[in-house]
């Protein structure tokens, strides 16, 4: 805890950025003992930050965040959108495909931004608001390419944790390739907040291009945020 702090104010909000950055939610046992926290403590906590809003307990017990804290979120989904226009923007043209911004919601995948290069012959038009699941598609196997490895993973998401990006085929659309790379998004605002960033087209285009031109959009974009 650092100095002039209140403890109980640090140790709600470490608990909660610690439920924002889990994936999934965890129990009051699990919270307690990454925060070495007395399990009584923990409940305490987890009891007044859902008397906000700010966090909900599953039926299974595990702690996730509360409708409070995904308005608060929202606010910060808001800049993250403003951020990625322009780089949306450059990575279409870039690549001659459809760019977009991707953020996992749940066991689910939201498109949230597209850009579509101007002098493209044929485009895939990308809705803002499409919704797949996390597992399917080049956006949400990039996202979760940036959590923590985990037992049996597919091959798809070990291969884009090793390059920096994913690569999908005909998995949401026939004929369609979907490059894409996690956006890391530094400091307490964005907790919680998972997205990616990436093209999408009909085969015909650079593959070879697309795979350089996605990682550093999304290193791009994390550095606008550092």
């Amino acid at each position: 805890m650092a100095h002039g702090t209140l403890q109980t104010l640090d140790r709600g909000i470490e608990a909660l950025l610690l439920v924002a950055g889990t994936p999934g939610g965890l129990k009051v046992s699990d919270l307690a003992e990454r925060l070495d926290l007395h399990r009584a403590v923990a409940y305490r906590i987890v009891a007044t930050l859902a008397a906000h809003g700010m966090v909900r307990r599953l039926d299974d017990g595990r702690i996730v965040l509360g409708a409070t804290a995904f308005q608060l979120g929202a606010q910060a989904a808001d800049s993250v959108r403003s951020m990625a226009r322009p780089v949306l923007e450059d990575l279409a043209e870039a690549t001659g495909a459809t760019a977009f911004l991707s953020m996992a919601e749940g066991r689910e995948c939201v498109v949230v931004q597209t850009a579509e290069p101007r002098r493209a012959a044929v485009n895939i038009h990308y809705r803002v608001g499409i919704r797949h699941p996390i597992d399917r598609g080049a956006a949400g196997i990039a996202i979760l390419a940036a959590r923590e490895e985990q037992p049996e993973e597919p091959e798809e998401v070990r291969f884009a944790r090793a390059h920096g990006y994913s690569v999908t085929r005909g998995q949401l659309h026939k004929g369609a390739v979907g490059v894409s790379s996690p956006v890391r998004l530094p400091g307490a605002a964005f907790a919680g907040l998972e997205y990616s960033i990436g093209v999408v087209a009909l085969e015909a285009f650079d593959l070879d291009t697309a795979c350089r031109a996605v990682p550093d959009a999304a290193r791009m974009l994390s550095a606008r945020f550092a």
